[in-house]
């Protein structure tokens, strides 16, 4: 018979108990692929986030953004070129302040 995974156990008895987040152990043992509906048939394993490639490549944009930005005002470009450096850094900023809290917070990646 069909064996219901025990992630997906988890799951539903997390939103019977009406629990807001997840437990930190789960963290520690790395989260399944939520967004799979087939994580764990066949023999594929549960898909895991990249955190750290996209902390680097946040940090990568807000330092690029910015040099671009302060270029093009040491040019005098057009402002809407430099308002729209400045709108992908902090896009960027954001970002990273994101990946952050999600690594703090003990996500796999």
């Amino acid at each position: 018979m069909f064996q219901i995974p025990r992630y997906f156990r988890m799951m539903v008895v997390g939103q019977r108990r009406k629990r807001g987040s997840v437990p930190a152990e789960r963290y520690r043992k790395g989260l399944p692929g939520y967004h799979d509906p087939t994580a764990g048939i066949g023999g594929a394993a549960p898909a895991y986030s990249a955190l750290t490639l996209r902390l680097v490549l946040a940090a990568f944009g807000l330092l690029s953004c910015t040099a671009l930005a302060i270029g093009l005002l040491v040019i005098k470009a057009p402002i809407a070129f430099v308002v729209v450096s400045i709108i992908l850094a902090a896009t960027a900023a954001i970002d990273i302040a994101v990946v952050v809290r999600r690594k703090r917070r003990g996500e796999p990646g």
